[in-house]
């Protein structure tokens, strides 16, 4: 799964649209949607292979290594290095796909009989489209609710984390956020609207796992960082786990992100300044909801456009604006960050949440830094909330480790080793073991 800033909310534009399907509460074997699974291997290991963002196929491995599959024909596809378009020597035959058996490289390979429970169900004034995915067997599991970023793709159609927690014996319930997918309503960012939304998958989520379902909790990236606190406080749960998420309001998060990139780029406190003064100038655009300030930003443009550090300045969303003529922005933007409540505080809900809380970073992050969080989740540890934090110090947004190519640009290679085992084991945990 890609969760994304609101940076990639202007980049994306329009709502990604799928066509109806599927009744509710049907079953079905993961053998219906092949070659998409989770694979047992021979040596014991387990690949997953699922939907790229690219519409072709995607293999993972729980230590985080990934790549795309090209199909060349003959049920052969080859691999390339994560995100990028370098092959890494890996091959995909596919044997016999409807009985699940595959050879990735020179083992075989059995699909698991993971068991998907599709539904459609009542949220906030909307249908909402989900899928609970279960372990084998008939043990209890865990259960955690996926809560979307801020992208416009469906969960249910592109979340790896629905197989790779399912195989690791953790129940998974995935839904479109409303106005995505196959779920009724309009795109919103309204976190509250959201929050309530998610509290009524973790009930579907309930209902769907029975006897089977144990504690529960939420999974949220990037902004479902900002979701996930907030429905918990709302009704409590047994744990949430943030990725890449903050404890700072979005504006502040921007300005953050606009002091990261000087710093990078070794640029010192008087260019930080003038930095400033452009995070400010931007800000005043979107809290007059694009329709005031242009004349400042330009401005600014005007007077440090042509110094050494003003190409540097990127942000989460000040980039668009300094890259976007002012028609533009004033026809487009305010109905892509509709409902962004641009100087949502999350710390009173942090403040006064008791529930075990897991909150994950990526060091290198661009787009949401994680220091100013730290330090505020620090605070709250201190004072007796139940915080864990952790920071993958070559991750980027997404928790996406990466190599950076000849134009100084980032390509994403993988995921960091542990990061997805660190989730399973605080879901698995006894809240015993979290004191």
């Amino acid at each position: 799964m890609r969760t994304f800033s609101l940076a990639a909310v202007l980049a994306l534009g329009a709502v990604h649209t799928a066509a109806m399907a599927g009744g509710a509460d049907t079953q079905e074997s993961q053998a219906l949607s092949c070659p998409t699974g989770s694979y047992r291997m021979a040596d014991g290991s387990v690949l997953d292979i699922g939907p790229s963002g690219s519409g072709a196929l995607r293999w993972r491995r729980p230590d985080g290594r990934t790549g795309a599959l090209v199909e060349q024909g003959d049920a052969l596809w080859t691999s390339t290095l994560g995100w990028t378009d370098r092959p890494d020597g890996h091959r995909l035959t596919m044997m016999d796909c409807e009985r699940g058996q595959i050879r990735f490289d020179d083992v075989a390979g059995q699909r698991q009989a993971l068991v998907q429970i599709n539904t459609r169900f009542q949220a906030s004034g909307v249908e909402l489209n989900g899928r609970l995915t279960l372990p084998p067997g008939q043990a209890r599991f865990p259960i955690v609710v996926l809560i979307h970023g801020a992208e416009h793709s469906s969960a249910v159609d592109t979340y790896s984390l629905q197989r790779e927690f399912a195989s690791q014996g953790i129940g998974v319930f995935a839904y479109d956020k409303r106005g995505t997918g196959r779920s009724e309503g309009r795109y919103t960012q309204n976190y509250l609207t959201l929050a309530t939304d998610a509290i009524h998958a973790m009930h579907e989520a309930r209902r769907l796992a029975g006897k089977r379902g144990g504690r529960i909790g939420y999974q949220g990236g990037s902004q479902g960082g900002w979701v996930a606190p907030l429905a918990a406080r709302i009704e409590p749960v047994d744990f949430v786990i943030v990725s890449f998420g903050l404890a700072v309001s979005p504006i502040e998060e921007d300005r953050e992100a606009i002091a990261f990139d000087m710093k990078r780029a070794g640029f010192g406190p008087e260019v930080q300044r003038k930095a400033d003064a452009v995070a400010d100038a931007t800000a005043a655009i979107i809290d007059s909801n694009f329709t005031e300030g242009f004349d400042r930003l330009e401005a600014l443009k005007a007077q440090y456009g042509k110094e050494s550090w003003f190409p540097f300045v990127r942000g989460n969303f000040t980039s668009y604006l300094l890259s976007t003529p002012e028609a533009t922005a004033r026809r487009d933007f305010p109905a892509l960050l509709e409902g962004v409540p641009a100087h949502y505080d999350p710390m009173p809900v942090l403040s006064n949440l008791d529930v075990p809380q897991l909150w994950i970073f990526g060091g290198q992050d661009r787009d949401a830094p994680p220091f100013e969080t730290l330090r505020r989740l620090a605070d709250l540890k201190r004072a007796g909330r139940p915080v864990t934090t952790a920071v993958f110090p070559m991750a980027d947004h997404g928790m996406y480790e990466f190599d950076t190519d000849q134009k100084g640009e980032r390509v994403s290679t993988r995921q960091p080793e542990g990061y997805l085992q660190m989730m399973v084991d605080y879901i698995k945990q006894s809240p015993a073991d979290r004191n």
